[in-house]
């Protein structure tokens, strides 16, 4: 992320007044058994996707949203090469990601805390989100139950959020 000093005015003016989400409540289940047992799942909002799959999408009668709320699957085992990005925001610095993938997608390191007996698993997939949304109504209601309900079909047991 560029710093404010560096962006336009408008741009600037954008950041600080994005809104953020602030829930009554926040759901978390503790956990009942150490990570060295569990099953570790990835979710994304870097915009990453499969290379061939859709890209996300800023949805253009309405800029202000921010867009697409939909989630691209990454399977585990999808090589680093095979993975782009699509995120549409205009003050996201890509470089980092471009040059090392586990910068915001850390497959690698996940990959090293399993074999060195740190996390017991991984889950057979992996979700991704397009990030810098206005409003997330889309993933609240409808996309991001149904990556939970996938989660837990696949049986992971933690879930490691990157946000970008």
């Amino acid at each position: 992320m560029p710093k404010l000093e560096t962006v336009s005015e408008i741009v600037r003016k954008s950041m600080l007044e994005w809104p953020c989400i602030e829930p009554e409540n926040t759901p978390w289940t503790p956990m009942v058994k150490p990570l060295s047992e569990c099953k570790v799942a990835l979710v994304t909002t870097a915009g990453l996707h499969i290379r061939g799959d859709k890209p996300f999408v800023q949805d253009k009668a309405m800029p202000r949203t921010g867009g697409d709320t939909s989630y691209r699957v990454i399977p585990r085992g999808t090589a680093a090469k095979d993975i782009v990005q699509s995120h549409t925001s205009i003050a996201f610095d890509y470089a980092g990601i471009y040059r090392d993938i586990n910068v915001t997608f850390p497959i690698d390191r996940l990959q090293e805390l399993v074999d060195r007996g740190e996390i017991g698993s991984l889950s057979d997939n992996y979700y991704s989100y397009m990030g810098a949304l206005i409003d997330v109504t889309g993933i609240i209601e409808e996309s991001g139950p149904e990556v939970a309900q996938r989660l837990k079909a696949e049986g992971a047991e933690v879930v490691l959020l990157t946000p970008t």
